[in-house]
């Protein structure tokens, strides 16, 4: 279970957020929702253990796992909860370079999972990228991109997957390989909280709605 407790949020002089409380109980779905700005990607940051909250505390399983600068969350229940954790950004984040393979290789290695060759084809099988696993992702179309990166769901057992827009530049096909991803990973109680501007639709699971536009949370300007 992922709880926050009176995060506060603020770029520069200006605040985003504040006092969002939140829990994220496992085999549930989470959308953050709000207008341009509001901070959503600097929400998932924070919840992820890259960016510290102005104010308040993250807990991951019942043990503090970040803060406010005056917070200091056991070092052991940091390490293991970034070993839980999957974050994909907005971006990408894949090397051109590299080959589709390649790159989803690496980026397992770098979150700690280690799957075989034939796994690493089977994911990128699966989401429609397979014949291309030896191209270098320069050669690949942004559709084609975004596949490679999503590919890492396909692979990933991790409890806890926070994505920062997954649904953009997908087709139909795309779409409804990634929504059976999300529901395979709730099925077996898994967590994921997510921020996009369309309707989730997972074949029954009702998300839970966090909304940055809520009067609650935005400081009188």
């Amino acid at each position: 279970m992922l709880i926050a407790r009176g995060l506060s949020c603020a770029r520069g002089d200006r605040v985003l957020f504040r006092a969002l409380d939140l829990t994220v109980p496992e085999a549930s779905l989470t959308q953050v929702q709000g207008r341009n700005g509001t901070g959503k990607t600097s929400l998932l940051r924070m919840l992820v253990g890259l960016a510290a909250p102005r104010e308040g505390v993250l807990s991951w399983r019942g043990h503090p796992v970040s803060g406010a600068a005056h917070s200091a969350p056991d070092p052991l229940a940091v390490e293991q909860f970034r070993r839980d954790t999957l974050y994909l950004a907005h971006a990408n984040g894949i090397k051109q370079d590299l080959d589709a393979a390649e790159n989803l290789r690496f980026a397992c290695h770098m979150g700690g999972e280690y799957p075989r060759t034939d796994e690493v084809q089977g994911a990128l099988d699966r989401c429609g990228i397979g014949e291309r696993a030896r191209v270098p992702v320069a050669r690949l179309s942004h559709g084609q991109q975004r596949r490679v990166a999503l590919a890492r769901l396909a692979l990933s057992r991790k409890a806890l997957w926070v994505l920062d827009e997954p649904f953009v530049a997908l087709d139909s096909l795309a779409l409804a390989m990634l929504c059976a991803l999300l529901a395979e990973h709730l099925r077996r109680g898994g967590i994921v909280l997510l921020t996009t501007h369309q309707a989730v639709e997972l074949g029954g699971i009702t998300p839970q709605s966090v909304d940055l536009d809520d009067p609650r949370y935005q400081v009188a300007r």
